[in-house]
């Protein structure tokens, strides 16, 4: 009996209900992050002007994403403003609005950095050149910088998918969650069932994350050679 709980994950659907949940989940961060990584690249650019105000309000967005939990922002936006706006805000479009709203944070940061490490000396030797300043970010700071850059973003974006697992808590149906019902049932057959299902999802997570978190460091070596 204690050797059977294994079998909980070959029972009915559940392996296929497992994989369908962390399809939600790589959707949650996939979404996200590409959103995120057009409203950061615009947020990035800005914090680089000389505006002292936009820059302050940019910095106390990012700070705010940092110093505040994201299960914090999930619950405030999703049983906060749903009552607030009076309308019903599903679990995912949360989840997807506030992943959104922190990767956009993140990224800012990292396409600032990015682009305030390059040299000064290019700048000042493009605009010798004559070039505008759009000329300039297109084909002298940008594609510079994107090599600074990617190792950071491929780092947040492995941090999204593991962050994924606390929307659970607002009721989106993915891969803990589902883990979390097939566990409620298979306890009862097999009490090592929640080693089995909690196992196969931490491989899962594994094999997600782990590609992300090497190719951040193949890209991070490629830059500094």
């Amino acid at each position: 009996m204690q050797n059977s709980g294994i079998r909980v994950l070959f029972e009915g659907s559940n392996f296929e209900r497992l994989l369908g949940g962390l399809l939600v989940t790589i959707e949650i961060a996939f979404i996200s992050i590409i959103i995120g990584v057009v409203l950061g690249t615009i947020m990035g650019l800005l914090r680089t002007l000389n505006s002292r105000p936009l820059k302050a309000i940019l910095r106390l967005y990012l700070e705010a994403f940092r110093i505040i939990p994201i299960l914090v922002w999930l619950y405030v936006v999703h049983f906060g403003f749903s009552p607030l706006l009076g309308i019903d805000i599903d679990g995912e479009v949360t989840a997807i609005l506030v992943f959104s709203l922190w990767g956009a944070a993140e990224i800012g940061d990292i396409v600032r950095g990015g682009l305030e490490s390059l040299p000064r000396h290019q700048l000042e030797s493009g605009k010798a050149l004559g070039l505008g300043t759009r000329q300039l970010y297109r084909y002298i700071l940008i594609p510079q910088a994107v090599r600074r850059m990617l190792p950071g973003a491929i780092n947040l974006a492995t941090r999204m998918v593991k962050t994924t697992s606390l929307v659970v808590l607002i009721g989106v149906i993915e891969v803990v969650k589902i883990g979390q019902q097939i566990i409620e049932l298979g306890v009862i057959k097999a009490p090592t069932a929640s080693f089995w299902v909690y196992g196969f999802i931490f491989i899962l997570y594994f094999l997600v994350c782990y590609p992300l978190s090497r190719l951040s460091k193949r890209a991070e070596r490629r830059w500094q050679n």
